[in-house]
């Protein structure tokens, strides 16, 4: 699967859950969009709604589970929940070492 289909589903994700806000409350989906750590646009909950509908979308595209919360994504030097890009990377990497 090639980044920009990987991304075009984390950005819909995104997409989903921010039409769930209140309009003062939503924020701009983007590549770039931070969603963990310092100016995140996403609280807790938030953002494992996302990693949950990520995988969800993911699998149901390949045709076998994703986990994308394991102690590998965990260790990473730089988070992978950072942004949706360092996200879509992350997947990325995943699917390619399973093929």
């Amino acid at each position: 699967m090639d980044r920009k289909k990987i991304l075009d589903l984390v950005l819909l994700a995104a997409h989903d859950i921010n039409n769930e806000r209140i309009l003062d409350e939503q924020f701009e989906v983007s590549e770039n969009t931070l969603l963990f750590g310092a100016g995140a646009q996403l609280d807790s909950l938030s953002l494992v709604s996302l990693i949950v509908d990520v995988e969800s979308m993911v699998s149901e595209l390949i045709g076998r589970d994703v986990s994308l919360t394991d102690d590998r994504a965990m260790i990473q030097a730089v988070s992978p929940f950072t942004s949706i890009a360092t996200l879509t990377d992350y997947i990325c990497l995943l699917l390619q070492e399973s093929e």
